[in-house]
Parts: structure tokens; sequence; C-alpha cells
């Protein structure tokens, strides 16, 4: 059963990897797909926009419908449309269907996300979920760091829709495992379908100061290739080890989560968003320095990496209800602020020039961290806890 959940849990964090890549390859791939079906590099562009809006519409009310399926029937399900929709984008012709094929994709991604965090958490005791969430999230951690450049390179020796097509085949992989080797009713299922501290004025908290973060975050991380060649004056061949540079602090952040998170949930996700907070401010005030640029560029990737690890510890903690339906919750507000964040920087840019989202960010993040800094002010349990003395003492 040990060797069962953990080779499942490894097929799970892989599972994250490609969800993460095929989200954002087409970004990788811009100037070859536009080529091949004739289109303008905006209209490819629409690709992700997309992608992004159809999980947000959709996370919570696909979670709700799918709900009473049982997780590894779920995730087998989610899996094979994730395989035929990436094949569906390899061999479509034409710009019309291979949007579809995104959309199909993205539908499915609503749902994992929403049933993966408590799927990898039902299969170890309370003791080990954090660190087992830790390996999930890694997953999706290196998808930033390896997948898409894997992708956009394997686009450029073989074409762009090889990159989709291999996506496919390790998706095929990933639902073979799951089905032969997920435990069918995992150890923890009873105790991670509801909170183990139910707080509806935390959760919701969390919901806002996480979107919140992620909007500081992507004001940011959406332009940093123009902040870093404009702003830094680095040449745009250094980019690309920046941002490997980035990624591996954020692995880091992930494994720091892990271990932090479960001491003290609410201290760990105000720390990391404000050292997020820090880091842009100081990304803003001195990006004219090369040298400020990377560290303060691994902070934030740092810190939202773990912010974004802690997150499903916190759901699960907190969910008022079911479990699925919290981290649905919590994903829509991830993807609220990614789009959020994006759309807030190309205001910006043309208007205040490319270092303003350095400052934009900051500003987020700091609002986020004020709001975290109150969440046990919002506690329910705590304002019925009082409420329950005060009765008693009357």
């Amino acid at each position: 059963m040990r060797v069962r959940a953990v080779v499942s849990l490894l097929a799970l964090a892989l599972s994250t990897f490609v969800y993460v890549t095929a989200e954002t390859l087409p970004v990788g791939l811009l100037p070859l797909i536009a080529d091949d079906l004739e289109r303008t590099i905006p209209q490819i562009g629409l690709l992700v926009t997309v992608y992004g809006f159809v999980v947000v519409l959709t996370s919570v009310p696909l979670t709700k419908l799918t709900h009473r399926v049982p997780r590894r029937l779920l995730l087998c399900a989610l899996l094979a449309v994730f395989v035929l929709g990436n094949a569906g984008s390899a061999l479509v012709d034409g710009y019309g269907p291979l949007m579809v094929a995104r959309v199909v994709v993205a539908m499915s991604q609503a749902v994992f996300w929403s049933v993966v965090t408590p799927a990898a958490a039902a299969m170890f005791a309370a003791p080990a979920r954090p660190r087992a969430l830790s390996v999930l999230f890694a997953g999706s951690s290196l998808g930033a760091l390896a997948g898409v450049p894997a992708g956009t390179w394997l686009g450029q020796q073989a074409g762009w829709r090889a990159a989709f097509l291999a996506l496919s085949v390790v998706g095929l992989l990933i639902m073979v495992v799951i089905v032969t080797l997920m435990p069918r009713a995992p150890q923890g299922k009873a105790e991670t379908a509801v909170g183990s501290a139910p707080d509806a004025g935390r959760y919701w908290t969390i919901v806002v100061y996480s979107a919140l973060a992620v909007a500081g975050s992507f004001t940011v991380l959406t332009y940093i290739t123009p902040f870093l060649t404009e702003v830094s004056g680095f040449r745009e061949s250094a980019v690309g080890p920046l941002l490997f540079v980035r990624g591996l602090a954020g692995l880091a952040g992930v494994l720091a989560a892990a271990w932090l998170v479960a001491r003290n949930g609410w201290l760990t996700m105000t720390a990391v968003i404000g050292s997020q907070a820090v880091a842009l401010f100081v990304q803003w005030a001195f990006g004219t320095s090369a040298a400020a640029s990377v560290v303060t560029l691994a902070a934030a990737g740092f810190a939202l990496s773990a912010m974004a690890s802690a997150l499903g510890v916190r759901a699960l903690e907190t969910a008022p209800g079911n479990t699925d339906m919290a981290t649905a919750g919590t994903s829509t507000a991830f993807n609220v602020g990614i789009t959020a964040g994006a759309l807030l920087g190309s205001v910006l840019i043309p208007a205040a020039g490319v270092r303003s989202v350095a400052l934009a960010g900051a500003v987020l993040s700091l609002l986020a961290f004020l709001v975290a800094l109150l969440e046990p002010r919002f506690s329910t349990r705590r304002r019925e806890a009082a409420h329950d003395l005060a009765v008693s003492g009357r």
C-alpha cells in the first residue's frame, strides 16, 4: 500500500507538471504556430489567455457537478480528456479547432486542480501530508522551470505539433499508472473530504489575499522579459538562464513551505507574502541594478511557489465544507490573480513604463500581506468560541 501510494504520488506530481506545461506551452511556440496557421502573434497568444479564462469560469461549477465521482475515477477521466485534447491540438487543422481543443483541456484542468490536492493527501497519514503535498507541488514548479523550455525545444526541432503530441503521450503514461496503482479507497479519504479545522472566515480571507498576492506576482512576471532587458540592462540571451534561476528558487520555496506550513500555516503564508512585497518593492527601487534584479527575481520566485504550496494545505485545513469545492475556490482565486495581474500590467506599461509593474506588484502584495495579517480576526471559530464564552458567563 505504501509503495503504491508513493508511486501514485509521483504520477500525480508528474500530472501537475504536464498540466502547467500544457497551459503555457504556446508561449514558447508562438512564432511557429503563427506561421503554420497564418495567424498573428496576438491571436496565438489568445490560446493562453482564453485557456486561463476557461479555468477561472469553470473551476467551481464543474467541480460541483463532479464532486460525487470517486477521486481515482475522476482523475483518470480528466487525464483521458487531457490526452485526447492535446492529441487533438497536435492533429487538428486550423486555428478554430485548435482553440476548441485548448478549451477542452482547460476544462479538465479546472477540475484537476480542485481534486488533485485532496486526492494526494488522502493517500497518506496526517503527519506525512505536508511532505506529500510538497512533492505534488514540486511537479508544478518543475513545469514552469523545465516543461515549457523542453516543449519549446522539441517544437523547434520537430515542429510545434510534436510538442503537444509529447504531452499527450506523457499524459497517457500517467493515466496508466493511476489506473493500475492508485489505491481505490485511500486511507485518509474520509479525513480529507472535509477540512481538518473548518473555518469559513479564515477560508474566505485566504481566498482574498491569495488572489491579491498572485495578481501582484503576475503583474511583474508576465512582463519580466522587457523588465530585465529594458530596465535592468540584460541581453535577451540572459533571460532564459535568469528564469531558470527563478525556477530553482521556486522549487526551494516549495520544499521550505512543506517544512513550515505543518508548524504554522497562517504565519507561513503571511511571511512568504510579506517577503514577496519586499522583493518586488526592491525590484522597483533598484531595478537598474543587475545584481538586485537577480536577487529579487529569485526571492519573488521563492515566495510565489512557497505560497502556492502552502495554499493547498491551508485549503484542506480551513475548508468550510467539501475540500474539493474549497480547492476549486482557491484554484479560481489563483487564476483570477494571474489574469488580473497580466491585464493590469498591460494597462500600466503604455502609461507609466515597464518599471511601474514592479511597484504595482509590490502594492498588491502589500495589500495581500495586510489581509493575511488580519486572518485570525476573521476566524469564524474564534467568533463562535467568544460567543459561547459570553453566553456561558451570563
